[in-house]
């Protein structure tokens, strides 16, 4: 059992990274901050960006509660 979950970690975290990865960003320091650009301070996320936002956090989820699980199984 300890085993699956710990591939199951692995499977979730390198979907995070990817996902991480997929995700659009500005370029450059002040549109990390929000300033910049046409956008403005906030942006609405559409389409297949805001499809791969919830799978992140979904993913997230996933990955904290195989660490919970993985922390009492021991």
């Amino acid at each position: 059992m300890s085993v699956i979950i710990k591939i199951a970690q692995l499977v979730i975290a390198v979907a995070i990274i990817i996902l991480v990865l997929l995700q659009e960003r500005g370029s450059g320091v002040s549109e990390s901050f929000g300033g910049g650009g046409e956008a403005g301070f906030y942006q609405h996320r559409r389409g297949m960006e805001k499809v791969i936002f919830i799978v992140t956090i979904i993913a997230l989820v996933l990955f904290a509660a195989t660490s919970l699980v993985n922390l009492f199984i021991r």
